[in-house]
């Protein structure tokens, strides 16, 4: 098994398994939603963030703006299916229980990437999500210090991957490919508070417990960085700010709704009832979004297939 950083994408591989046991894992830029009453589409990737590594065996570093929003994609090359844990802050994104790097088979804190191409947000219900938006840590911002008191600053994977066996055993389908592309001084540390709302289900597991590789979890952490402090870490200048909505809007980019016929996690999680970025703002009179103009956004474009 192996941890690596190939073109800003994290790549998980266990050529012990199997030849076709490789995991990629990609943090995209996208538009910030706004904060309101509206539930929004699936924004588009506006490119891939940059991915270096740390001086912490496994552990790579990714910079973002405060206020910036990002989602996460979860795609192997020839659709080998991986058991995936994703911890956020130390809190586990789909259940908003603490992270572990093993898997809870009774309650199915994990998703099986074959099923969830990728990750918007934190799992509020059986149909949202709140946006991940990165804003410093301490100040109360990220949902992992409102509901624990602290955060790690980092997102964190926990990889199994299927049995080489059972792949074998399975007709090879043609390639899926879930591109959603709309384009061919503070503190260094920064965590991820809750955004605005986007329609997001997460696909409840279907693969057999004893379908799961025995070997043990293999694990990798992202650590945020801001990125006004990304040039004097890496010697690299950071990426362009993001974009407005004005921006966005102007450039006619596409929204996005995603089909498919699996099963949707049922009930609530922790993360319905914590603050977002900018409730917290508000009852600490600070103004950190300040591009968060309501707008009715075009007609979404349908992906995916049954």
């Amino acid at each position: 098994m192996a941890v690596a950083t190939e073109v800003d994408t994290l790549v998980f591989s266990f050529p012990e398994v199997h030849v076709d046991a490789v995991l990629n894992v990609r943090f995209h830029r996208t538009l910030r939603v706004p904060d309101d009453e509206t539930t929004y589409g699936l924004p588009p990737s506006l490119g891939a963030f940059a991915l270096r590594g740390a001086e912490n065996p496994g552990e790579v570093l990714v910079p973002m703006w405060q206020s910036e929003a990002m989602w996460i994609s979860f795609r192997a090359p020839t659709n080998y299916p991986f058991l995936l844990k994703i911890g956020v802050g130390g809190l586990n994104a789909i259940t908003g229980e603490p992270y572990t790097a093993k898997p809870d088979f009774d309650t199915e804190d994990y998703v099986e990437t074959a099923e969830q191409p990728w990750l918007d947000g934190f799992r509020v219900d059986d149909t949202t999500v709140r946006q991940f938006v990165a804003m410093p840590l301490v100040a109360g911002y990220s949902v992992a210090e409102q509901l624990t008191g602290s955060d790690t600053g980092a997102v964190t994977f926990s990889v199994i991957p299927l049995k080489g066996d059972v792949w074998e055993q399975r007709p090879k389908a043609l390639q899926m490919d879930f591109k959603i592309c709309a384009c061919p001084a503070p503190d260094a540390a920064m965590g991820l508070g809750a955004g605005g709302t986007i329609t997001q289900s997460i696909a409840t597991p279907i693969e057999p417990r004893e379908n799961w590789s025995d070997a043990a979890p293999t694990e990798a952490s992202v650590r945020i960085v801001n990125s006004s402090a990304w040039q004097s870490i890496t010697d690299e200048p950071p990426h362009h700010q993001p974009l407005t909505i004005e921006d966005y809007m102007g450039r006619g980019y596409p929204w996005f709704e995603w089909y498919d016929d699996s099963l949707a996690r049922q009930g609530d999680s922790p993360f319905a009832g914590v603050q977002t970025v900018k409730q917290v703002g508000e009852d600490n009179g600070e103004d950190v979004l300040p591009d968060n103009t309501s707008f009715t956004p075009p007609t979404t474009i349908v992906v995916g297939g049954a």
